[in-house]
């Protein structure tokens, strides 16, 4: 088969070396100075102890040809349905789309986008662009967690075996991908409102975190979901992840880059209003951190 990976960061790129083991071959979509260095060096992945290199066909999404038989989205959420657009003309209705950008609705989009079978996914992994053309990975964290349509399950299940990635195919893959997304809504709202990291915010704004968590877990139950358990299990994750651990939200405001504002909060208080439920603490950061980066 012909696979796609939309995006070669810090999960698309490790997605990409990974691949490019198997007897499938692969194509990688990036762009700037990271793209340049990937098509003249190779793409570099550090991991722990071990390094280890690849050759991998790399271009902008300009450039794509041909036909892709999966495509695998790695992007940030707010460049997905512009990535999804432009890479339409190369997948049909056989094509097999998933998106592993952060947030709950993604698969929703690309069904609008396209006829092509969309999995639901999200994926664990710890690992960021460390220089261009070098992915770093930390730990041994990673799972990519998907599901929808068997067939398609099942074929991006043997590209994963060939590629001896971790994979989970659970009995609720909406469930699945809520219950990541908790995690990563609140804690992304919190730290960034507060200019702190994630021990901080626990240590520090506990109630307003519970809270918070409870808040995404009643928008979630009006789409049928039920993660109330999460409240708690987050909460202990936020209280044993290192020091020094923030959020990738939390990064782009600080550093003034475009971010996923919108996806991890907005989206939020957007769901409770339509569903006339309240969402107080969502709905006061969200509104102070659009001010903050408006100004």
């Amino acid at each position: 088969m012909r696979i796609a990976i939309v995006g070669l960061g810090g999960v698309g790129g490790y997605l990409a070396a990974s691949l490019v083991k198997t007897s499938h071959k692969v194509a990688g979509f990036a762009r700037g100075e990271h793209l340049a260095k990937i098509q003249t060096s190779g793409l570099k992945i550090v991991e722990d102890e071990k390094e280890w290199q690849v050759n991998l066909c790399a271009k902008s999404l300009q450039e794509a040809d041909g036909y892709f038989d999966i495509v695998i989205f790695c992007v940030k959420s707010y460049d997905l349905e512009e990535s999804c657009k432009a890479i339409a003309s190369h997948i049909d209705s056989n094509s097999i789309l998933i998106s592993f950008s952060n947030g709950v609705s993604n698969a929703d989009l690309l069904r609008e986008l396209s006829d092509a079978k969309v999995l639901e996914g999200c994926i664990y992994i710890l690992s960021h662009i460390q220089q261009a053309g070098v992915i770093c990975k930390k730990g041994d964290v990673f799972a990519a967690v998907f599901g929808g349509d068997k067939d398609a399950v099942q074929k991006l299940s043997s590209v994963f075996d060939e590629a001896n990635l971790r994979y989970k195919i659970p009995s609720d893959i909406k469930a699945a991908v809520w219950k990541k997304y908790i995690f990563i809504s609140a804690f992304a709202t919190l730290t960034t409102y507060y200019d702190a990291n994630i021990r901080d915010v626990y240590e520090n704004h506990y109630n307003e975190a519970k809270a918070l968590l409870r808040e995404i877990a009643e928008v979630a139950q009006t789409k049928g979901v039920d993660i109330y358990d999460e409240i708690e299990n987050s909460l202990q994750t936020a209280g044993k992840v290192p020091y020094d651990s923030s959020t990738s939200m939390h990064l782009d405001f600080k550093n003034r880059k475009r971010d996923e504002l919108e996806t991890l909060s907005g989206y939020i208080v957007k769901e409770a209003k339509r569903n006339n439920i309240e969402v107080p603490f969502m709905e006061k950061m969200y509104l102070e951190l659009q001010k903050r980066r408006i100004s």
